[in-house]
């Protein structure tokens, strides 16, 4: 099955510029001189140790700023497969301050380009991803908006079937986050990035 393109989400209209300026960062909303993250996985082989994942000018590792845990582990497995698990990402920036207070769409927007570098650094991309679980702080106010972004992103990637997922309502370890995410994905020894890679051809 192949997914349409979508197009009302790709337009700054009536959108805030924390906003936008998330979906310029994933390249969503291109800009002259931004390479967005979504469509420029790295292309080298993927390394075959990888403990720590950081993603310079996005996103840094969480013992920087005092907590004990990493933003996610790859797990090398059985004949060149390996697992890679994301930490809950939250709306976060290079130092790992929150960013957006009080803009649900914004924060969702970075939670999804901060979980797509940490995929990129892995040499794995939004096809690779088999599950999601999602928090959301009020999951009843801005449950239609998570999920309006979350299917526009995924038809524009061109992702499907769409990863399973839960969606939970929960209180984020600060008061100020509205929305985190924590992915599982799987990568297979003969599959190669550009067997993954979306590509637009419109």
């Amino acid at each position: 099955m192949t997914s349409q393109q979508p197009t009302t989400l790709a337009t700054t209209e009536g959108k805030s510029s924390a906003e936008i300026l998330e979906m310029v960062g994933l390249g969503i909303v291109r800009r002259a001189g931004v390479n967005g993250l979504t469509r420029n996985p790295p292309p080298d082989p993927m390394p075959t140790h990888l403990v720590k994942l950081e993603v310079p000018g996005l996103l840094n590792e969480a013992e920087s700023y005092g907590s004990a845990f990493a933003r996610a582990t790859l797990v090398q497995l059985k004949e060149g497969d390996a697992m890679l698990l994301v930490s809950g990402t939250a709306s976060v920036g290079s130092a790992g301050e929150t960013l957006y207070r009080g803009d649900f769409r914004a924060q969702c927007w970075r939670t999804y380009r901060n979980i797509t570098g940490l995929l990129n650094t892995a040499h794995l991309t939004w096809f690779d991803v088999l599950r999601a679980t999602c928090y959301l702080r009020d999951i009843e106010r801005d449950y239609a908006d998570f999920n309006q972004i979350r299917t526009w992103l995924f038809n524009w990637l061109g992702v499907h079937p769409y990863p399973s997922s839960t969606g939970i309502q929960a209180i984020l370890c600060r008061p100020e986050l509205l929305i985190e995410i924590e992915v599982l994905a799987l990568r297979r020894g003969n599959a190669t990035v550009d067997s993954c890679h979306h590509e637009d051809t419109g």
